[in-house]
This record gives structure tokens, sequence and C-alpha cells, in this order.
């Protein structure tokens, strides 16, 4: 049986036997940037702002993966067509990891050597959007959590790292509030920054709002639906918004890689707006699905059917 192939440091590996050292500075401190972009009928969206992206990250952690931007995109698309035989019609996503190598201290331990090591590997959206399928009509509810954001005078998160033990905290804490929370951070001064992987979108009066772009992941995705917005003449601002805020919204929601986009209907127990998906929403994920050619939110359902018969 074919298996999915991960590129490793310019070789092709069967994606079972893609693995790092225990003694990697990814593993020892969280020492490795990262980005996941995602396919449409097989086409990237946005790659290169995605490698963009990674690029600004591993500058910003100092690790030369020895790999220009161009050879790192010819390298993701060789990636893509050696697997597209396995994946069948699936979209997938497409995860770029460069980690900074194992510690020196460690080199005779470690037998992939302790340069940086660059993965490019492709896995079927199956689980990630099937298992959101609902969420696209009835909404989700999005909490207030006491785990706050990272400021980035400390660790700048507009750098995708995998330093987010604080991310997976913040989880735990929505998790315990309510079954099927999702966390919503907020920074120092108690102004809203994002989620655990996903920015975060409301609308009053007509006007779309967002968080400023200091404190959190300036997403490719939260550039999508701002480039949306501004195609389709919705007014839209950047601005602190408080909790109060989202309790005086008219509706939200929130955007990443995988789902796109998904409604918010609850936020700290009540709900937004009256309740139900609302209309720019609605606007702007029909525009989003138009653009990419793929109903965004049928390709969900349709992919929720697989689940049980999908085999990753």
């Amino acid at each position: 049986m074919a298996e999915r192939l991960v590129y490793f440091n310019g070789d092709f590996v069967p994606e079972k036997e893609a693995r790092i050292s225990i003694f990697d500075c990814a593993l020892m401190y969280g020492d490795m940037v990262f980005e996941m972009t995602r396919v449409f009928n097989h086409q990237p969206f946005r790659l290169r702002e995605h490698l963009e992206r990674l690029y600004s990250s591993l500058k910003y952690a100092q690790i030369d993966c020895g790999l220009t931007i161009d050879e790192m995109e010819a390298a993701t698309c060789e990636t893509i067509e050696r697997n597209l035989p396995v994946v069948g019609d699936l979209d997938f996503q497409i995860m770029h990891d460069v980690t900074r190598g194992a510690l020196p201290l460690y080199d005779s331990l470690v037998t992939e050597g302790t340069a940086p090591i660059v993965t490019i590997n492709v896995f079927p959206l199956v689980r990630h959007i099937g298992g959101a399928a609902d969420a696209y009509d009835r909404g989700s509810h999005f909490v207030v959590t006491p785990q706050q954001s990272v400021p980035s005078r400390y660790i700048d998160p507009k750098a995708k790292n995998r330093s987010r033990i604080f991310y997976k905290i913040a989880e735990l804490q929505a998790a315990h509030m309510e079954e099927g929370a999702q966390a919503l951070l907020t920074d120092e001064h108690g102004f809203i920054t994002e989620g655990t992987g996903n920015n975060f979108f409301m609308a009053r009066d007509g006007v779309v709002i967002t968080p400023r772009g200091h404190n959190i992941l300036r997403g490719v995705s939260r550039g999508a639906c701002i480039d949306l917005a501004r195609k389709l003449d919705i007014p839209l601002i950047e601005a602190d918004i408080e909790p109060y805020d989202v309790r005086e919204a008219d509706e939200a929601w929130w955007t990443s890689t995988t789902i796109c986009m998904v409604p918010i209907t609850r936020f700290n127990f009540q709900p937004v707006g009256d309740g139900t998906v609302g209309p720019i929403y609605r606007r702007l994920l029909r525009a989003w699905s138009e653009e990419v050619g793929v109903d965004i939110a049928a390709q969900a359902r349709e992919y929720a059917g697989l689940m049980d018969s999908w085999t990753p």
C-alpha cells in the first residue's frame, strides 16, 4: 500500500519513519518554527504568504534552514506532487516544521547531526474540517480564560513557533469551564488578542472589528478575511476589543487555516447577538468559497461523513 512521504532535509521518507531525536532543540526547548497551509482542489492557498511568514519567523529565531524561500517553495511543490497519488481527491494541509537541530552536547547520540532540520508533510483534512462541520451552522462557544497571551516583548506571537504551552493551558481551562468551549485570550490590559491558533472577528452595526496586530499571530486566514471584507466594501477596523464589546456585538467568528472561518454564537455563556449565525459572516464565507472554488461548509459536511471509515 502506498504511503505518504515527508520531505526530510532533502530526502523523501515514509511518513511513519520521519523522526527526530529526543535531544533535538524542538523537544528540549520548543525551539522550532512552523507553518500550516491548506489546499483547495489540491491548489495551495496563499502558499507564498505562509512561506514569507515562515522566513520571518526563522529570522526572529535566528535559524538558518539552508534553503532560500524559492527552494523551500520548490520542495513544497515536489512534496505535494509525490503525495497526490496517495491522497486521491481529498484536500490536505501542508505543514512546514524547521527545528534548530540537536543540542551539540548530545552530538554523538544524534544520527541526523546538529544542523537545522526541515520537514514538509501533507495530511488530508478529513478530521480537521470534518470534526468542525456542525459549527458552520450552529456556531461555537468562546470563553475568556484566566490564562492570558504572552506579551510580545517576551515572545513575539507574530513569529509562529512551537513554544505554545500557554495555548494548551488556555484550552484546558476552557474545557473545564464547559465541554466543547474554546479559549479566547486577552493581553495584560484585558484586551482580546486571539484564540489558541485562530484569530477573532466581530461585527457591530455593520462594521467588522478585529484586534490590532501587535500581540497576536497575524494569521494568513485573518488577512484573507480582511481582504474579502474590503473587496465587498464591508467597513473594517482593527481596534482594542474588550469582553464587554463582544457582549454588545451583533455577530462574531474566528478564522484559521484549515477551517477558514467559523461563527461564534455564544460568548462567556451568553448568546452573541441573537445567538444565530450572522449575515456578514455568511456573506464573507460565501465570497471565500467562490474565490477558492470550493463550498467550504459543504466540504466540511462531506468530510464529516468520511470520518468513521477513513484511516489516516
